[in-house]
């Protein structure tokens, strides 16, 4: 009867049998979330709808991307770059290694500089690095290139107060001839070079040795899809020439030169790519008396750039 009595008492507090059920209550349920995670509140709206309209948004046009990090492996390319003054992160030096002359200029030209880092490793360690190549004990790591997007160009010139002078690459895969190129848009006034994404030369070392330092101040491009770059300079009011053997018009007697243009160069052996070609709004041949069949990317686009710039002048 006693028990009874408890059962039906109206005291509070825990009832037999529980299970310890208001002890776990009390135990809570963890730190509030912040305002923006709890579901209902005014900034989780708010952030909900940012989120949503940075989906929706397109992602802006900027910079057309990063090359790829590069090795320099040799003594003597090792010192050419440096004097050319091609980019560097870092110089890699074997330790023990014979301290001849190419060596004490390489670390010479470093200390120059400045801002190069000066790593001593093991002949292992620089085997590794460069996937077993005759390294001779001097690495110099490249960094990748910071390339810009087609339309920085043409908005550079505009914004100097001048037309555009571009020119664009199809099909050209040796880095010495891109070099040359922008050696030669450096030369004339030109404001940059494109190049395609795929199956186009970059720029490597070997660019940036050939255009002796140029590269520094002539920025290189590079397009996802050429004809597409083509046709959305075409709409900015840029006339678009292609250099061709057979070319309706001689470069010296095209007027487009005077204005906005971009230059259009193909390969040495197969020329421009039928789209490219298609996508221009001149094709232009350069006349040679010699009866030489065609001339190599940077001589070509040095002559074009010429009859521009001297037509500018």
């Amino acid at each position: 009867m006693a028990a009874n009595n408890r059962r039906m008492s109206g005291k509070k507090g825990a009832q037999v049998g529980s299970g310890g059920q208001r002890r776990k209550g009390l135990e809570g349920k963890g730190p509030t979330p912040p305002a923006e995670m709890r579901k209902g509140h005014k900034k989780n709206r708010i952030a909900n709808a940012k989120a949503k309209q940075a989906v929706r948004r397109p992602t802006p046009r900027g910079r057309g991307g990063k090359g790829t990090s590069e090795m320099v492996v040799g003594r003597n390319p090792v010192v050419e770059a440096l004097r050319e003054g091609v980019p560097a992160v870092t110089l890699y030096v074997q330790q023990f290694i014979d301290n001849d002359e190419r060596v004490r200029e390489a670390l010479q030209l470093v200390a120059d500089r400045g801002g190069i880092h000066l790593m001593e490793a093991p002949r292992p360690e620089l085997d590794r690095m460069t996937n077993g190549l005759n390294h001779q004990g001097l690495v110099l790591q490249v960094p990748p290139y910071e390339y810009a997007h087609p339309e920085d160009l043409a908005a550079a010139a505009y914004d100097d107060g001048e037309d555009p002078l571009i020119v664009a690459l199809d099909g050209v895969t040796d880095p010495r001839n891109l070099g040359a190129v922008v050696r030669s848009v450096s030369a004339f006034g030109g404001h940059g070079v494109v190049v395609p994404e795929r199956r186009a030369a970059g720029m490597t070392a070997g660019a940036w040795k050939t255009s002796a330092g140029t590269a520094a101040r002539t920025p290189v491009a590079r397009a996802t899809n050429l004809t597409r770059a083509l046709e959305a300079y075409k709409k900015a009011g840029i006339a678009v020439v292609g250099l061709a053997a057979d070319g309706e018009h001689e470069v010296g007697e095209l007027a487009a030169l005077d204005g906005p243009v971009v230059i259009v160069v193909g390969s040495e052996g197969k020329g421009l790519s039928r789209l490219v070609g298609e996508t221009c709004d001149f094709r232009v041949r350069i006349p040679m008396p010699g009866g030489a069949e065609s001339l190599n990317a940077g001589v070509a686009a040095g002559i074009v750039l010429y009859e521009a710039a001297r037509r500018r002048a």
